[in-house]
């Protein structure tokens, strides 16, 4: 593939970005150091670190969660660094989705309740949401628990339901921070196996982080960071 299919493909750049704090005595951690990277659309993209190497920062960064002290972050061409809360905001409900360690479902919702909740925050067409709840669980394995409680369902199911709730929007692109750190090996590769079905059948667009290197054999693009900085 040529530069000009490369530059078409990508979806969100990270341009020269570097992330600094303040702690307690006044003294500043760099946190992240001129990092660049390329997502390509419609691939699986793992950031690698052990803890403290900087993936979370980055992703949350990526995310619009977060701004960097320098450089910045483009997505479909516009540098969201620049844009208002409101817009990041808006960014994010409709679309980004985001697939945390802890599920973060309510817990007195069924499945299909907890995918419908999501849909209804991102404004999701009302006649058009028991059809995608219905679908979105069945392409996660789960169209025969969907009337479960979190409480009811092992780790995996939960963490599936996650990803049923993220993907329901249809967002450009998907988050997944540290999706498996809470699950057996096993478990985790399930869930990783299941991120690439999406990406291969769904051609979604999904950066995850992991510090587990049973992981990596299945993503297309793997950044390895260390101590703030990416390095091969």
């Amino acid at each position: 593939m040529d530069n000009a299919d490369n530059t078409r493909d990508v979806i969100l750049s990270v341009k020269n970005v570097g992330r600094d704090f303040k702690i307690g005595d006044g003294s500043v951690v760099h946190a992240l150091k001129g990092i660049n990277a390329d997502i390509e659309k419609g691939k699986l993209t793992i950031l690698r670190g052990r803890s403290g190497s900087g993936k979370t920062t980055l992703i949350n960064i990526m995310g619009a969660l977060d701004k960097p002290t320098t450089g910045g972050v483009y997505f479909d061409g516009d540098d969201i660094t620049e844009l208002s809360e409101a817009k990041r905001d808006d960014l994010r409900r409709y679309q980004m989705a985001f697939v945390f360690q802890s599920v973060a479902l309510m817990s007195g919702m069924t499945a299909y309740e907890n995918v419908e909740f999501g849909l209804r925050l991102a404004g999701y067409p009302y006649k058009q949401r028991d059809k995608r709840v219905r679908e979105v669980l069945e392409n996660v394995g789960l169209s025969k628990r969907m009337h479960h409680r979190p409480p009811e369902m092992s780790g995996g199911e939960q963490q599936r339901v996650a990803i049923a709730r993220a993907i329901a929007h249809e967002p450009k692109i998907i988050f997944a921070d540290e999706p498996t750190a809470e699950l057996d090996t096993a478990t985790g590769l399930h869930v990783v196996k299941l991120f690439k079905e999406l990406v291969a059948r769904d051609k979604m667009t999904i950066i995850m982080t992991t510090h587990d290197p049973s992981m990596v054999e299945i993503a297309d693009k793997v950044y390895t960071l260390e101590d703030g900085e990416i390095v091969e």
